[in-house]
């Protein structure tokens, strides 16, 4: 895990200014909220923390390494989006063993990484179903599983719950502070609601 560090970042988006001169400092471990209305700069903030999105000015630290001008899967980051992108036509199980499988990540360290995540998300007992089978709340905590597993040195969420219902909303909410508290990832979570 590593602090972000965002220092004079800027993006311009058809001439009008999205992000303006923003320093932002997140700490590692910790676990940060960036709550405002829709189109106030937050997920693109989030996506040039990401790489994403390259933005006209400033820089992006994470740790004591400068991204800016990194590719974003030379970053280390996690990410988990609003719409989850999990593949349906792969279990619970493929869906997470993808990102080790394109890391080279075989055998009895996959099985391990995999069977570790599935324990800390709670989803032992659906590793074989596939995502249409899965509530809303499981398919999120599929795509999590899936971010994390990798060991990322930080964990982006853009809007993760606002698919759900309130209840299953408030309910994940307590879920991801907990699997945050548990990985002690850097955690910048991007939210319109309160």
């Amino acid at each position: 895990m590593s602090a972000v560090d965002v220092a004079g970042v800027g993006k311009r988006y058809a001439g009008a200014m999205v992000l303006d001169n923003i320093h932002a400092r997140f700490r590692e471990g910790g676990f940060t909220s960036l709550l405002g209305p829709s189109g106030s700069g937050k997920t693109t903030l989030l996506r040039i923390v990401a790489g994403f999105v390259a933005p006209d000015s400033g820089r992006v630290r994470i740790g004591e390494r400068d991204v800016t001008n990194v590719p974003v899967h030379a970053r280390d980051i996690g990410m988990v989006f609003q719409s989850y992108a999990l593949f349906p036509h792969m279990t619970v199980l493929e869906n997470i063993a993808f990102g080790l499988h394109r890391r080279g990540v075989r055998g009895g360290e996959l099985k391990r990484r995999i069977d570790d995540v599935l324990a800390m998300v709670k989803l032992d007992a659906l590793a074989e179903r596939l995502p249409r089978q899965l509530s809303g709340g499981q398919q999120q905590r599929v795509a999590l599983a899936r971010a994390i597993v990798i060991n990322p040195t930080v964990l982006l969420l853009d809007e993760p719950l606002s698919a759900l219902d309130r209840r299953l909303r408030q309910e994940m909410q307590v879920e991801l502070r907990r699997i945050q508290r548990d990985s002690g990832l850097t955690t910048i979570f991007v939210t319109h609601d309160q």
